[in-house]
C-alpha cells in the first residue's frame, strides 16, 4: 500500500512550518488532520461554539471537495470542544452538515493549542482512487 500527503504541510499564519500533514491517503482512506475555524484572515473566527463548528465542517467540504470526495465520504469524525456546554451547539451545527449520514464520532474535552479555538474536528474519508 502507497501511503500520501494531500494538501502539502501545515503552516501558521506567520510562515512557521509545522511537522504535519493537512491530510495521508493510505489505500482507499483519507485521513484529515485535525480542522481549526480558521478564518480568510488567519485567525479563529469571533462568536463561539456555532460560528467555529460551521468555519470548521466549512473549510473541511472544501477540502474534501478539492480532492473529488465530499462529506458523504465521511466515515469517522473525532471531534474535540473546549466547554462541555457547547455540546449542545456545536450538535446542532454539526447536524446541519451530515443530516442523513452521520459519521461515527468520539467527541472529548479538551483545551486546544490556540486560546480562541472552540472546536478542532478531525476525519477519516473512505475514498476508492478511481
Amino acid at each position: 500500500m502507497t501511503i500520501e500527503t494531500l494538501g502539502g504541510v501545515v503552516t501558521l499564519a506567520d510562515g512557521t512550518p509545522v511537522p504535519l500533514s493537512k491530510a495521508v491517503r493510505a489505500g482507499d482512506f483519507i485521513f484529515l488532520s485535525g480542522q481549526l475555524a480558521f478564518g480568510s484572515d488567519g485567525k479563529i473566527v469571533a462568536g463561539g461554539i456555532a460560528p467555529q463548528t460551521r468555519q470548521c465542517l466549512t473549510l473541511i467540504e472544501a477540502f474534501l471537495q478539492n480532492l473529488d470526495a465530499q462529506l458523504t465520504d465521511v466515515v469517522r469524525a473525532t471531534v474535540w470542544l473546549t466547554d462541555t456546554g457547547d455540546f449542545a451547539p456545536f450538535n446542532t451545527v454539526y447536524a446541519e452538515f451530515f443530516s442523513e449520514y452521520p459519521p461515527a464520532r468520539s467527541t472529548v474535552c479538551s483545551e486546544l493549542v490556540l486560546p480562541d479555538a472552540r472546536v478542532e474536528i478531525e476525519v477519516t474519508v473512505f475514498k476508492p482512487k478511481e
